[in-house]
């Protein structure tokens, strides 16, 4: 029991501020953010649990967007929420939160979303497919992926500065390494036979190593493509190696 004066008085303060923290809204809070690319709308609710109609995330378009925050979590350092929104078409359901570093991290991400949603994001026009992911985790720092558990199922993949035919469908498995990130691609059901790895560093740096081999149903405009590559191996494979920095 609390007898003196004094402590009733920071009692009430603290469940003053308490309630005022839990009924915070979620659109002053929206408004109160830097320009980030990030525009919502048809908010309600507060921070810690509220839906929104729209939003655009650097030019990636969702709807219905719901979250709940998992409060426990802040004992850990980081701002938890479970996330469910609904792509154009198909779901995304995942765990998301933010640590104090700025690290951004997507944890028992599962979605089915097609890929034009990320024509603008990375600049390829008219890109199309269909992709499925399931992520034990995904990490973000400074807009660049530093961490990535999970595998994505890329099915009639289109690529317009590649050519007009689709080209089928592959299988990118992520895994996490000290100095970034790799992935090994592969076809289930591709126009041409391809292996390859996909390498991300944490200087931003990336490597992509492929190993490409020509099939009965490739079209004629990705042959005259392959024809720009080294010349086939004894095994019929021609290398394919892009590098830079992202």
């Amino acid at each position: 029991m609390i007898r003196s004066k004094r402590g009733l008085i920071i009692v009430g303060v603290l469940v003053f501020v308490v309630g005022l923290v839990a009924s915070f809204p979620a659109r002053v809070a929206v408004g109160l953010l830097p320009e980030s690319g990030v525009a919502i709308s048809g908010i309600e609710g507060t921070i810690w649990r509220g839906r929104a109609r729209e939003a655009s995330v650097t030019g990636i378009y969702l709807r219905n967007i719901t979250w709940q925050s998992m409060p426990w979590a802040l004992l850990t350092g980081r701002l938890t929420y479970q996330i469910e929104a609904t792509p154009v078409s198909g779901f995304v359901d995942t765990r998301l939160s933010v640590g104090m570093d700025g690290t951004i991290r997507l944890t028992e991400l599962s979605a089915a979303i097609p890929l034009d949603l990320f024509s603008n994001a990375i600049g390829v026009a008219g890109l199309q497919g269909n992709a499925s992911l399931n992520f034990e985790r995904i990490e973000l720092l400074d807009g660049l992926a530093v961490a990535a558990d999970g595998i994505m199922q890329v099915a009639n993949l289109l690529v317009p500065v590649v050519g007009r035919d689709s080209l089928g469908s592959y299988k990118v498995e992520f895994r996490s390494q000290n100095n970034g990130v790799v992935a090994s691609i592969e076809d289930t059901d591709a126009v041409i036979d391809i292996a390859g790895s996909l390498q991300i560093k944490t200087d931003r740096s990336f490597q992509f190593l492929a190993q490409v081999i020509v099939k009965a149903e490739t079209p004629e405009a990705i042959r005259q493509q392959l024809r720009l590559l080294p010349p086939p191996n004894d095994r019929g494979q021609q290398e394919l190696r892009l590098e830079g920095i992202l």
